[in-house]
């Protein structure tokens, strides 16, 4: 039986996209068995729903309690029973309760070469700087922003007339790709 996958997100979902493509075409060596979301709204869930995965929405409310909220998230994903859970532009930090659950079978992807630009605005930050190269990194996470063990990272070329979009379109292009072959290698 294929590996267990949950995806987390908060956005459109072209990560969980690449994944569920890859799925179908028989290229990933896992089943993507839910998807839970922060957000109502996410495009994500709609990919989702079309692809037939179940999912389920965890919203944490402004001025709410962290801990209770990352010990809801951190049910809402065990009931899926996952062998890994892939955070796929998901914008809000584990907590303690969810990191002591998925220790070492928690990943996420950023679009930047870490230990450079952490954060929610990597690509802004690197354009910013003047940098000729950014990248793609997963890594395993841990409970500080964007600082756990480095599993892959890829290169990406800084253009003169790049702009945040242009580059981080050409980012995710790689981020896909390498996100495939990190959960195949985890799971395979």
């Amino acid at each position: 039986m294929p590996n267990r996958v949950v995806v987390l997100l908060s956005g459109s979902g072209t990560l969980l996209q690449a994944l569920i493509d890859a799925q179908r075409s028989g290229a990933l060596a896992a089943e993507i068995v839910g998807v839970v979301s922060d957000r109502m709204d996410a495009a994500g869930l709609e990919r989702a729903d079309a692809a037939g995965i179940p999912s389920t929405v965890v919203v944490f409310r402004p001025g709410g309690d962290r801990a209770a909220w990352d010990a809801e998230l951190t049910r809402a994903v065990a009931d899926y029973a996952p062998d890994l859970v892939v955070s796929a532009g998901f914008m809000r930090l584990l907590g303690a309760v969810f990191l002591a659950e998925y220790a070492g079978r928690a990943i996420n992807s950023h679009p930047a070469l870490l230990p450079a630009f952490p954060g929610i605005h990597a690509v802004r930050e690197a354009l910013a700087a003047g940098v000729s190269v950014t990248g793609a990194t997963v890594f395993l996470i841990d409970q500080g922003v964007d600082t756990g063990k480095i599993i892959a990272q890829q290169a990406v070329r800084v253009a003169t007339d790049d702009t945040v979009e242009s580059l981080h379109e050409r980012i995710k292009v790689v981020e896909r790709r390498m996100l495939v072959e990190v959960v195949n290698e985890f799971c395979g």
